[in-house]
């Protein structure tokens, strides 16, 4: 790679610890580390959770899944106007008026503290493997290749990269995560519009790399719900709707934003803001499969002997990127890439020390007096964290699939088991922690079963994107009809929420 990339990327790197050490000295309080005093923009803290949420794992994935199977991926844009209602109006209210630091705090309240541990430890889980995830994703399909080497460098790449990512998220706290998020969302942006505009440069136009027929390899587009498909627009719709809303409404990156805000309002602007800028780059990010496709249809030699648009699809974008564009813009694009993964890593790191803290740590009474203490043990927790994601991002070479497969496998796995709690919590005035248990066991075994049908040679029938929308509402069945057969053995509710949500 030329030097003008090396530099761009280090420059990238050096601005965000910097970032950190400038916030380093503003946390005096854990308040002020986990939700930053509670007066944070709302901009920021929007451009934030999109960046926190569109990981490498969907910046490399969407293009891949485009030039290999075709734009049916795309349609679920046509879910953000339903969620925002649905999070805006019916989740983020009744968020708001706990005066909580853990989401995990309002399970207690309902549930006891054994469903409250159950969803605490359940988040840790899916965010560990998220993250760990977006390590080997960044290492094994980026920084390889880039660094032409072998795959036994992968597991070192995924050490340095945990390292950069806890050393600006464990000086500055949440201060610094957000703006270096912020920072890396206008980066994601400008990545996308720069491969666009480079193959339009090269091929002479826009009308060069548009497909004038559809391509064989594409699946056709379906527009109902038919389980035999790989993906149709209803069952996206459903899905896409079910992850946003499970993962707004239980889900301590998600909720930590909410918090991090004045009031409601502020909160609804973030997810606003938020759900516009994942639109906009999702719609770039597609026509960068596009336009990707249609330079190596054009170009078919130069993938002699290597990845092929129908089975490589995710390695074409990394490949364009470090054998054709221009010095300079190629480091711009990859750190455009690196930011979806740094923005994830240091989200994912503050929100599971939050979650150790407050509902771990501090409730077993190993409680610290001083302020500065109780940030220090924050920092420490931040550490931790980063090097088990790094510990566990070698279970990756045991998934098959593309990189969205592994967001469905791995990243998503949990997401409805455990909105099923604060479903049960916030909605079901009977629910019980029996019920909730029985509704959180039977939903992650479908999610399983379903994930991993093809693994575990069971002839279900239906495409993994069902797994979200089948999992919450046998979640919510199960947890909402075991909660009524248990209830003659409960002595009384566990508790009430604040203003009676």
């Amino acid at each position: 790679m030329p030097w003008l990339d090396w530099l761009v990327l280090g420059g990238y790197a050096v601005l965000m610890v910097g970032v950190g050490g400038y916030y380093s000295r503003r946390n005096s309080t854990a308040d002020d580390y986990l939700l930053g005093g509670r007066r944070m923009s709302p901009v920021a803290l929007g451009l934030s959770l999109f960046a926190t949420l569109v990981s490498t794992l969907s910046y490399l994935g969407t293009p891949g899944e485009i030039v290999a199977h075709g734009p049916m991926m795309l349609t679920q844009v046509a879910a953000h106007p339903l969620i925002f209602v649905i999070v805006g109006y019916g989740l983020i209210p009744l968020i708001m008026r706990q005066p909580v630091t853990s989401a995990y705090e309002l399970l207690e309240t309902r549930l006891g503290t054994s469903i409250r541990l159950a969803g605490a430890g359940v988040f840790l889980l899916l965010r560990l493997g998220w993250m760990a995830t977006i390590l080997y994703a960044t290492s094994e399909v980026i920084l390889v290749p880039l660094l032409r080497t072998d795959s036994s460098w992968t597991p070192g790449l995924c050490v340095a990269l945990g390292f950069i990512a806890a050393a600006y998220s464990s000086s500055g706290g949440i201060k610094a995560v957000v703006v270096t998020d912020a920072i890396q969302s206008i980066t994601m942006l400008a990545g996308a519009i720069i491969t666009v505009a480079v193959i339009s440069v090269q091929m002479g136009g826009v009308g060069a790399w548009w497909p004038a027929a559809w391509p064989t390899h594409w699946q056709q587009m379906s527009w109902g719900f038919d389980p035999g498909q790989r993906m149709s627009f209803g069952v996206l719709f459903l899905s896409t709707t079910t992850w946003y809303v499970c993962t707004a409404g239980s889900d301590q990156m998600s909720v930590q934003r909410f918090l991090s805000t004045r009031d409601a309002a502020a909160a609804r602007k973030t997810l606003a803001i938020a759900q516009s800028t994942d639109v906009l780059v999702a719609c770039l990010l597609a026509l960068t499969g596009v336009a990707i496709l249609g330079y190596y249809r054009m170009h078919a030699s130069e993938l002699s002997g290597g990845p092929t648009p129908s089975s490589g699809g995710d390695k074409l974008f990394p490949l364009f990127i470090m054998s054709k564009m221009p010095a300079g813009l190629s480091g711009l694009v990859m750190a455009a890439i690196l930011s979806a993964a740094m923005s994830s890593l240091s989200s994912g790191v503050n929100s599971a020390c939050a979650v150790l803290e407050r509902d771990f740590i501090s409730r077993s009474g190993l409680k610290i007096t001083s302020a500065a203490a109780t940030v220090l043990r924050l920092k420490c927790l931040t550490w931790l964290v980063a090097a088990t994601a790094v510990g566990l991002s070698i279970l990756n070479t045991f998934i098959a699939g593309n990189l969205v497969e592994r967001c469905y496998k791995i990243v998503n796995l949990l997401s409805a088991p455990l909105f099923g709690l604060f479903f049960l919590a916030l909605f079901v005035r009977w629910a019980n922690p029996a019920g909730a248990w029985l509704g959180l066991l039977a939903s992650t075994a479908t999610a399983i079963l379903i994930a991993y049908s093809k693994d575990l040679q069971i002839p279900l029938g239906i495409s993994f994107v069902w797994m979200l929308p089948c999992s919450l509402f046998v979640a919510i069945t199960v947890g909402t009809l075991g909660s009524a057969l248990f209830a003659p053995f409960q002595r009384r509710p566990v508790g009430e929420l604040a203003d009676n949500a």
